[in-house]
């Protein structure tokens, strides 16, 4: 199987910019998006050939995951079942024979870590949650996590040390995903390679200079590691500030 995940920083915008193409062109069994920032009545396009499941924001133009899937799932859930915690459209859970996946939008801490207390609650809700789904079959989780795990995954750790993204709560937290018993699928595979990111700032000619970070995410629960073949930073391909990441599953 080949998953693809990308924030595409609008959905809308990123549809003049490519996203149908290159889809076309992947032809992946699964594609989730992030930051869609749409509700599904806004489009006036479509996806032959995928069933579509989209989690919008409340507020208009904010946020939002869908997820797009050539097999119909047995099941698809939205949200994390804490009326507090769904109103921003950041999950959708998608039930196939042999494995969940999890289409998710981490909360950004924001500038001056505003946002940061909250993101900490809504992290151990969602890590509970998706441990609690990986009892029962193996788990995927695939998206922007907001996170830089490692001083390896951005070009300037030292400078963004207190920055959002790269705080030491926030991956102290990616650290307790990691032993709730998930695998960073790409670090699994790539320990050591340097210049792997997935965003890079608009500003500065940063992806020029790739300058970037790497903020997405395909996360495995154990119980699925083993069937990680590979994973594919498709840096080449412009229309967000993110790039795609693809999973080969086996």
């Amino acid at each position: 199987m080949k998953l693809i995940t990308w924030n595409v920083n609008g959905l809308r915008a990123c549809m003049n910019k490519g996203f149908a193409d290159f889809m076309t062109a992947a032809g992946a069994d699964i594609v989730c998006v992030q930051e869609t920032k749409m509700q599904r009545e806004q489009a006036s396009f479509d996806f032959p050939g995928y069933h579509e499941y989209w989690n919008s924001a409340v507020k208009k133009g904010y946020s939002g995951t869908a997820v797009f899937s050539k097999t119909e799932p047995l099941s698809v859930t939205y949200g994390l079942g804490q009326e507090e915690h769904d109103q921003e459209g950041r999950v959708i859970t998608a039930e196939y024979p042999d494995f969940y996946l999890v289409n998710v939008y981490t909360p950004n801490s924001q500038r001056g870590l505003t946002r940061l207390e909250y993101r900490m609650q809504w992290e151990d809700v969602f890590q509970d949650y998706c441990a609690g789904l990986a009892r029962k079959k193996p788990v995927i989780v695939c998206g922007d996590l907001n996170v830089a795990a490692q001083p390896i995954d951005l070009k300037n750790p030292d400078s963004n040390h207190k920055n959002a993204g790269f705080t030491d709560e926030e991956r102290a937290k990616f650290q307790q995903f990691l032993d709730h018993g998930f695998v960073d699928s790409f670090r699994s595979l790539y320990p050591d390679k340097e210049g792997a990111y997935t965003w890079w700032s608009y500003m500065f000619k940063a992806r020029e200079r790739n300058a970037g970070w790497r903020i997405d995410y395909f996360l495995v629960s154990q119980n699925g590691k083993d069937r990680i073949q590979d994973v594919i930073i498709h840096n080449e391909v412009m229309g967000s500030d993110h790039c795609p990441v693809e999973l080969e599953w086996k």
